[in-house]
Order: C-alpha cells, then structure tokens, then sequence
C-alpha cells in the first residue's frame, strides 16, 4: 500500500512582496536583525524604473536625497553631483548597484496571487510558482498598480492612440500630429514639456496639482524645505493627518539641471491650455471653465512655499538672495469649454492622471473603500501583516529613495520585536 503524504509549501518567517527599491530595503534590514525571508517579485527587480519610464525621465529631487540604506549617492558617488538630478539611465545605475549591494534572497518572474491569513498564524501566500508560507509579510510593491484612463476613452474614435503615461517613451514614438495630454501632475506636466521641447503642438487638459520653485534665494527649493524640517513630519503631526496622502506631487522638472514648470510660459510659446476634461460627444471633448482658477491655485501654492521660505531665511538672519513673487507671465483670455480632436489633428492621447491601488490579492481586513490599506507607519491591525513604498506611509519621502529606508527599518524592527524571540529559538536549534 502506498501511502500519500502532502509536501508542506516552503517557509519563512518573513515574505517580501516586491522588488522595487521599498521591498529591497526591507530585505536590507531583515538581513541585518538575521531574520529569514523570502523576497518575490513579479517581474525583474527594480522592473518598474527600467521599463516604466520615458526616455528623457529625470529624477525631480537632488541627488543628495537618494538615501538608500548601505547606499547613499554620496558614499556610492562621490565627487560626482550631489545637487543635481539624476536621468533615467543613471537612475538605473545607482539601482543596479543597490541591489548588488543588498543581495536580496529573492525570486523574480513571480506573481503573488493571494495571501491568505491562516487560522493558526501566519499566512498562505499562493503565487505563479507554488504555494509558499510565512509567520509574516510584508506588501512592498506600491500604490500605482492600475492606470486610470477614463471611461470615455472606449468612445474616442478608434484612429486616435491612446496611451498612458507610463507606456509613454519620446515623441518620436507617437502618430505625426498634435498631441492631446490629459493631466498636470508630475508626469503629465513633464511629459507635455518633453513634447513642447520636441516642437510638437500640445493640447494639455490642466488638473488641480500645485507646483513649486526649483531655485529659490541661491538654493534648492528641496534644500531649504530639508533645512526647515518638512521631510521629517509624519503623518501623525502634519496639519492635514493622513488628508496629505490625498495631495497631488507638486509639478518641477530635474530636466537639464533643474528648472521650475510654468504652464503659463509654455502656453506663450503656443501650448493650447484647456480646464479639467469632463465630457466627450462624437470627436469633440468637454471640458470645464476652470483653467484661470487652476493656474491661479498652482501659482499660490508656489508662491507660499517661497514666503515659509522667506520666513525661515529672516527668523534665522540667514544671508540669502532678494527673493520675488511669482507673476504670471500669461494669462487666458477666456475658457474653451470644447476642442474637436479632428479638427486641431490631434492623433494621439496621453492620459496623465494616474494609477489606482489594487491590493485585492491581499486577503485581510485592512482596507478602506477606495482600496488603501489602513496601518500606522506601515503595520496594520492584522498580526504580521506590512506595507512599505507607500506614498505618505509616514513622511513626503515614503515612496521616494529619500525616506523608504526609514519606513523599512521601523517595520523590520518591529517585525524583530514580534518574531526574535522565536527566530532566537530556532537559530538555537540549528547550533
């Protein structure tokens, strides 16, 4: 008689979800407190910076802020440009060289397709590649899963391409004509930019996001908002709570050595500036009368970082350069509620408005209505169960190579407080 015996999935005490630079620095740390883990990710390791990115991409903070444990730009690239700003090749570089650096025990091309809480502790984590186990896991893979495109895009007519942002590359790589991008937050801003440089006609659908300064009174913007503390307030102190992790990124450019984004000077040389879209019928699109009300609010928000900065300078008698206000240098004459796609030979769509989370393979009562995890610096209320990468997880640098190590230390470190005595114990044995 043959008796069948089940094969238990593999086990560790930790699994990483996500090869990105979050989950790489948890891997960091795990190593350090020696607990054992497993990291999967469903592509190859840092796949979303190589493959996700415009070619022209560069990174809108200095080079100093690239922060990421065991491998700051200023111990890996000394002498080089620390107040610079990092392109898209370079950025991959440093990437490269982070996880050479970590040697993370991970497995790549593998998708996590559940995790699954067990009754007895611990979770069942179901993957392309088999079944695995862990005591705990750590969900490191973002909070831009899905890219929204609106639904009206189904009726667009079909000789228009659409793409999103992040399938965007040059714009060589588009249809001969103008260009419609819908969106002005980081991605969008910069995009149309890109393609305003490259002389193509931009039509760009203006949305609510702020901007800022790049320069500032001699400095970095970045450099006087590190100096007057902003990087470090978490979420618990700032005036807006967690209301911040609703704030669209504030639009700059790193591009050739850092400049501000002025919407108002790209429509001087031609950019055709529209509201927030709201409708389409046949090839004609709708959109609202709040262009001079956007511009308006995007240049206060930029004018009232200056004068925090202005305070900061005259409460410390620090000597710095006069500083002014902004004053538009454009401004519409009226708003234009309709554009006609075929009329203004617009054949092709950049949607720039970014993703929505999906968390949905994560089994655990942890999310709210729109699909964010709940947690306090990245630990939920479920036992054993983590985030890292999100952006606000606790500070502005959360999601950013400037902040994530901070966030990966506290929750391995709390992970360690949870599991050492067990992890202990079981190196014991193995002794």
């Amino acid at each position: 008689m043959v008796h069948l015996t089940s094969v238990k999935p593999p086990h560790h005490h930790v699994i990483v979800v996500g090869g990105g630079q979050a989950g790489l620095s948890a891997s960091y740390y795990l190593q350090q407190q020696g607990i054992d883990h497993l990291l999967l990710e469903k592509h190859g390791l840092t796949h979303t910076w190589r493959n996700n990115r415009w070619d022209a991409f560069s990174l809108v903070t200095p080079n100093w802020q690239c922060a990421l444990p065991g491998y700051t730009y200023s111990d890996e690239f000394r002498g080089a440009d620390p107040h610079g700003f990092m392109k898209k090749d370079e950025i991959n570089l440093y990437l490269s060289g982070f996880v050479q650096s970590v040697k993370a025990p991970a497995l790549e091309n593998v998708t996590v397709q559940r995790v699954v809480p067990r009754a007895s502790g611990g979770y069942e984590v179901h993957t392309s590649q088999g079944e695995f186990s862990a005591d705990q896991v750590i969900v490191a893979s973002g909070g831009y899963h899905t890219p929204i495109i609106p639904r009206l895009a189904e009726r667009l007519p079909t000789d228009i391409q659409q793409i999103h942002s992040e399938q965007y590359r040059n714009p060589q790589a588009l249809p001969a004509g103008n260009v419609l991008v819908v969106g002005s937050g980081q991605s969008g801003a910069q995009i149309a930019e890109d393609l305003h440089l490259a002389g193509r006609q931009v039509y760009l659908a203006v949305g609510d996001a702020p901007r800022c300064a790049r320069f500032y009174r001699g400095k970095d913007v970045v450099d006087w908002l590190a100096e007057m503390g902003y990087y470090d307030i978490g979420v618990d102190t700032h005036p807006l709570r967690e209301g911040v992790r609703d704030n669209t990124n504030h639009y700059v450019t790193g591009r050739d050595g850092g400049r501000d984004i002025d919407l108002r000077k790209f429509a001087s040389e031609g950019m055709q500036l529209f509201g927030r879209m709201e409708g389409l019928e046949g090839s004609r699109l709708q959109f609202s009368d709040n262009l001079a009300t956007s511009l308006d609010s995007a240049d206060a928000v930029y004018n009232r970082i200056n004068s925090s900065i202005d305070s900061y300078i005259e409460k410390n008698a620090i000597e710095a350069p006069v500083g002014e206000r902004y004053a538009p240098v454009w401004s519409p004459e009226q708003e234009r509620n309709g554009l006609d796609l075929h009329a203004e030979g617009i054949t092709s769509i950049i949607w720039c408005i970014g993703f929505t989370p999906d968390f949905t393979w994560v089994e655990a009562p942890v999310f709210n209505g729109r699909g964010h995890p709940g947690h306090e610096r990245g630990v939920t209320a479920q036992p054993g169960l983590y985030f890292l990468g999100l952006p606000w997880l606790y500070t502005w640098g959360s999601g950013r190579f400037s902040g994530v190590a901070r966030d990966a230390q506290y929750v391995v470190e709390h992970i360690a407080g949870v599991t050492g005595k067990k992890v202990e114990a079981r190196h014991s044995m193995v002794r």
